[in-house]
């Protein structure tokens, strides 16, 4: 398959400062991507693929976009952000650590008894940073709405961002919630798509007719887009139009499933198989010095 382009892409206007973020960002990804693996293997969690197709987006978002305070992870003035695809919760954890919501070291009981680490987001209150307890696809969303809406009518500020998966939007509360934003001219909601092209058991496109799906969304009133969900510059580009007038937005970032190992990519094995001590090996030489801390 066409791998997407890694190579840092040289930012225009000479901007020394951008280039030197985008290189940052990237850097965080590899290692999140590292982390990822290792505690797929230790603890045998699985949605392994599913988490590398969103780590981009979560870097992006959680090292550029978001406006938090980890010190402060309840103010009533931070942006939201809610994962929606709930499988993706190994990718969340590792992020919200590395951002400093909480010690790195507490994910080193992932997975074992009484560890408030499992394999979906916990309720809020739980843990550190973490909006809603998600897990049933397609409910996500609509909980965003339900805080977009609180924003409007208390007269803040503050932003909603859902991540959601391809397969998901088979949903029907996905199309409910979109309806009612695209009514409600809900500026304040922004939706990113991790599409990767598959589902837990086939072709995301050939279980549902999802296409043309930025044109469907555009539809229900969005402004929607369409970009490289592995290119950082594309997804901050992308996410600097956000909030947009009168309008919600929608991202369909396309991504790769296994994203950046490049024996993971694109195979749907890697939805539920858990990586051995080979895999590691082998994926840590591809990560090559990206894997440093950053």
């Amino acid at each position: 398959m066409n791998r997407p382009n890694y190579a840092l892409v040289e930012v225009k206007d000479d901007a020394q400062e951008d280039n030197i973020k985008l290189h940052e960002l990237k850097k965080r990804a590899a290692l999140l991507r590292w982390r990822i693996l290792q505690t797929s293997h230790k603890a045998s969690v699985p949605h392994l693929g599913s988490c590398l197709s969103c780590i981009d987006i979560l870097t992006a978002l959680y090292f550029s976009e978001l406006r938090i305070d980890p010190a402060n992870p309840c103010s009533p003035d931070r942006d939201r952000f809610i994962l929606s695809k709930g499988h993706g919760a190994p990718a969340l954890f590792q992020v919200l650590a590395m951002r400093g919501f909480y010690s790195e070291s507490m994910l080193d009981n992932y997975g074992e008894d009484g560890t408030i680490f499992a394999e979906h987001p916990p309720a809020p209150g739980i843990l550190p940073g973490i909006e809603a307890a998600t897990g049933s696809l397609g409910h996500g969303l609509p909980i965003g709405l339900g805080m977009a809406l609180a924003a409007r009518m208390n007269k803040q500020d503050y932003r909603v961002y859902a991540l959601l998966g391809d397969g998901e939007c088979n949903e029907g509360t996905i199309w409910e919630a979109a309806l009612l934003a695209g009514a409600q001219k809900l500026n304040n909601v922004c939706v990113v798509i991790d599409f990767n092209k598959w589902q837990a058991t086939d072709r995301s496109r050939e279980v549902m007719a999802l296409d043309p799906l930025v044109d469907k969304w555009r539809a229900f009133g969005w402004n929607a887009h369409e970009v490289d969900g592995h290119n950082m510059e594309d997804l901050l580009g992308a996410l600097k139009k956000f909030p947009a007038e009168s309008k919600p937005t929608a991202i369909i970032a396309h991504t790769v499933k296994g994203s950046g190992i490049s024996f993971m990519e694109d195979d749907n094995n890697w939805h539920y198989r858990i990586p051995s001590v080979e895999d590691l090996a082998k994926a840590k030489l591809e990560l090559k010095l990206e894997v440093e801390s950053v």
